[in-house]
């Protein structure tokens, strides 16, 4: 992240290209992850249409390439050591050696009748593991042009004057909060704590920008559209549930246990306040898209480091999806835990009018294990209000312990797990009474 300059600072000159190696990347980026395109009859976005293809002439070798990724993830905390750091993560290491014998089960096509149930088993491994296994990686090519060359730091300036009053977070962190949305909440989180580290956020606003902007990406959010049948209205899906999350951030960020997190900078660290642009924003802006434009490596090399990241994010993620997935869909369909939780979320969906509330919070309350789950138990719901409304839950509510829980456990970020737990629930109580009157509104 490119910090924010003082306007008195000498701009950068503007050389012949620099404008159209912006405009160019940016409009890449933004043509793959926003624009419907009609291709064979079928109207997504490029990127949708890139996995389709793959799958379609690829059918024979996908799988054991999504068994390969899961194989290498499984295999990599026990040969670096991680599965020691902490007791969390050794329970996380030991859940991907059961995401693998899951794997291996799929693509042998052999295991207990159970498991082999077209809701179970195969579900999570051709709805989620292979999408998920192609998406993250090809999106990570197109994800170098858009959030690589100058686009994030340019709209960030912009967004400034906004950032403080709603989400009591500097403007900087409208990087942080639009890489998540486009871009991947690990590698947005990683930045946070590097901020963090550096005393340009304090504790608060740290915690304020993980657990409120470190959703999940367009990528991910293609895989929740899908498995909800939501494509046909994609952008409206897609910019709901950003204004959505973004509204309950800014309530949440309002009320314990948030609020009562120390504003303090990183131990030992002087905090660094941020420099508010003056005189010509739309320059000022164009001067921080061109310091990052200027120190952004080349493109083939930028696109191979987002693949690499993209693939190891793929290989911490595919085997949660078939372990704390698994098990989250195991203890919803043979157990009432869910049921039980989901009482406490119902009355939401009740007051806001939406068909099947105890539908609504049972799959509210399955989206602690895995932000996926959600979507999985309404997928087949006649009404599309409702499929929405847990399709925007699915994302806003942010917090769920398959991936993001670990994530944030390995910063210095200042969120134990109680408190993270403790957030989701005012989210996911949040999310459904905003966004029910929105999609109502809009549909």
């Amino acid at each position: 992240m490119t910090s924010s300059l003082s306007s008195s600072t000498s701009p950068p000159a503007t050389r012949p290209g620099d404008i159209a190696r912006f405009a160019l990347y940016s409009a890449i980026g933004l043509l793959v992850f926003f624009v419907p395109v009609t291709l064979g009859g079928t109207s997504t976005i490029l990127l949708d249409h890139a996995v389709s293809w793959l799958r379609e002439h690829g059918a024979g070798v996908v799988p054991y390439y999504a068994l390969l990724v899961i194989l290498a993830g499984t295999v990599a905390p026990f040969v670096t050591g991680a599965w020691r750091a902490s007791r969390l993560k050794a329970v996380f290491a030991f859940l991907n050696i059961v995401g693998l014998t899951v794997g291996i089960a799929m693509v042998a096509g052999v295991g207990p009748a159970w498991l082999m149930d077209a809701q179970m088993g195969p579900f999570l491994f051709n709805a989620l593991v292979i999408p998920v296994g192609l998406i993250v990686p090809i999106g990570a090519i197109f994800l170098a042009m858009l959030v690589g060359y100058g686009l994030m730091e340019f709209l960030g300036v912009f967004l400034q004057p906004v950032m403080r009053p709603l989400w009591r977070t500097p403007g900087r962190s409208a990087i942080d909060a639009v890489a998540s949305f486009v871009g991947s909440y690990s590698l947005a989180l990683l930045i946070t704590n590097r901020v963090y580290h550096r005393g340009r956020y304090t504790g608060r606003e740290a915690a304020i920008i993980a657990t409120g902007f470190s959703t999940v990406s367009a990528s991910f959010m293609v895989i929740v559209a899908k498995t909800l049948g939501l494509m046909d209205h994609w952008l409206l899906y897609f910019l709901t549930a950003l204004v959505v999350t973004f509204a309950v951030t800014a309530i949440s960020v309002r009320i314990p246990p948030l609020s009562r997190i120390p504003d303090v900078p990183y131990p030992g660290v002087e905090h660094v306040p941020e420099l508010k642009p003056t005189g010509n924003r739309f320059a000022y802006a164009w001067r921080e898209a061109l310091t990052t434009l200027r120190e952004a490596p080349s493109l083939p090399r930028n696109v191979a480091v987002n693949v690499l990241d993209g693939l190891k994010m793929a290989m911490a993620i595919l085997p949660s999806i078939l372990s704390v997935g698994l098990i989250g869909l195991v203890l919803a369909r043979y157990t009432p835990i869910f049921d039980w939780v989901g009482y406490v979320f119902a009355p939401f969906a009740w007051v806001v009018g939406l068909e099947d509330p105890l539908l609504v919070g049972k799959a509210s309350a399955t989206g602690i294990a895995e932000m996926f789950l959600p979507a999985t138990l309404a997928a087949d719901h006649a009404s599309l209000e409702l499929r929405m409304v847990v399709g925007i839950v699915c994302v806003a509510a942010i917090i769920f312990f398959s991936a993001l829980v670990p994530c944030i456990l390995a910063t210095d970020i200042p969120l134990p797990l109680w408190t993270m737990v403790v957030i989701w629930f005012e989210r996911v109580a949040l999310t459904i009474l905003i966004a029910t009157p929105v999609v109502r509104l809009l549909l």
